[in-house]
């Protein structure tokens, strides 16, 4: 039968898992760090024994070699009569037994060497070592395809397709009962030559775009993010797609979307952070990404961002009701301009009422306290001033009235 396999090499594993046993009294990130100290000082003890002994085996074959050419001399050289023959006998015996002991302690060392890399212990600072180092660059990491706020420029068949950026225009806004929506275009910023790059819109942008955005929108783990950005950065770190998110948070938060609007805000500051630390480090933002998703892993600086994004998401509470309070004074003046339209400004066939009758001359042949009580729209001075009239005036003026439109029974 084959020998089965031998599995005796694993024995020696060290895993986290047998630091798990930690005393409810002892601090438990105190006790891994301390073991883990324990376990780097006792391998750089081990080390540095090691290196000793080879540097001692290495003087040994030195000496060892040494030897065996005054051997072989001895023992190849005419004897000399002038010479004792048991002086030469004492020296090749003086080094026979020094190559003896030599090679006796380089044997002891080997042994020791031995039952280092048999009792070693395995960890997971150990067990995998780099055997081939590849570092790929992005051919285009050298160019300034990024404006001076660190966000970045469309691709090349981007720039070539797109339209020159228009002026920059107000932001619109609808009805507060549906999907509030606003637009912000921004101008470009010069790109690596003299010539102006040529941008988006943000329509354009939004049209084009507007659904790989919209799926960055909903990922809530961060190394999702990561990845998502690594394989579409080159949208997702244009400056239309931060402002994409900014106005995508206000909107989610003025139709009370507030867990959704959270998540948008978190991943609109990712953008800004990478944009931040970009323009900070002067490297396109898409060669900041891993760096940034590596800092933000550390606690402190995971701390730090999540301030930033809080504060953000309060502004963007606050914007969103001075924004409404700004949209019902918009509709109120809408409304007001309706109800003060000039009715002798639109033809006669469009102003006639239920009765056929003209309201603007109904109006005019109106006694002037019911004219002012009308251009008021106060129902108590109407009343007052029917009250000076006789019934039978009183029935003839507010029928004309009914069938012009000016009163609604």
């Amino acid at each position: 039968m084959s020998k089965g396999f031998d599995y005796a090499k694993w024995d020696n594993i060290e895993l986290s898992d047998d630091e798990d046993d930690v005393h409810p009294n002892i601090e438990r990130e105190s006790w891994f760090r301390m073991k883990h100290r324990s376990r780097v000082e006792r391998e750089e003890r081990e080390e540095t024994d090691k290196k000793k002994i080879k540097g001692e085996m290495k003087q040994a074959d030195l000496r060892i070699k040494e030897i065996n050419l005054e051997l072989k001399k001895l023992k190849s050289d005419t004897p000399d009569p002038d010479d004792s023959d048991d002086d030469d006998l004492e020296d090749t015996e003086g080094l026979e037994a020094e190559l003896k002991e030599l090679e006796q302690a380089n044997q002891k060392r080997q042994q020791k060497l031995d039952d280092y890399e048999k009792n070693k212990k395995w960890n997971v600072d150990n067990l995998c070592k780099v055997v081939d180092e590849k570092t790929i660059i992005n051919p285009k990491s050298g160019e300034e395809k990024f404006t001076s706020t660190g966000y970045a420029l469309p691709d090349e068949d981007v720039e070539k397709s797109a339209a020159a950026v228009p002026a920059k225009g107000k932001k619109n806004s609808s009805d507060s009962s549906s999907k509030f929506k606003e637009t912000a275009i921004h101008t470009p910023v010069q790109g690596p030559t003299s010539d102006s790059v040529a941008m988006l819109s943000y329509h354009d942008f939004t049209q084009k775009y507007a659904d790989i955005v919209e799926k960055f929108m909903t990922l809530s783990s961060l190394e999702q993010s990561k990845q998502f950005l690594l394989l579409n950065g080159n949208i997702i770190l244009q400056e239309n797609a931060s402002n994409y998110l900014l106005l995508a948070s206000l909107e989610d938060e003025m139709n009370g979307l507030r867990v959704k609007m959270k998540l948008t805000a978190r991943q609109s500051q990712i953008i800004s952070n990478i944009a931040e630390l970009a323009k900070t480090m002067k490297r396109h933002p898409g060669n900041v990404v891993i760096p940034f998703f590596t800092r933000i892993q550390q606690k402190e600086y995971h701390e730090s961002f999540m301030e930033g994004v809080n504060a953000f998401i309060e502004k963007i509470i606050a914007r969103s009701v001075v924004k409404k309070k700004e949209m019902d004074a918009e509709r109120a003046k809408k409304d007001g301009d309706a109800d003060d339209v000039d009715l002798k400004n639109v033809p006669k066939e469009q102003r006639l009422g239920p009765g056929g009758l003209d309201p603007v001359e109904v109006f005019e042949s109106l006694p002037e306290s019911m004219q002012e009580a009308f251009e008021s729209r106060d129902n108590d001075k109407l009343k007052a001033a029917l009250m000076t009239l006789d019934m039978k005036d009183v029935e003839y003026h507010m029928k004309r009235c009914v069938d012009s439109g000016l009163w609604n029974e």
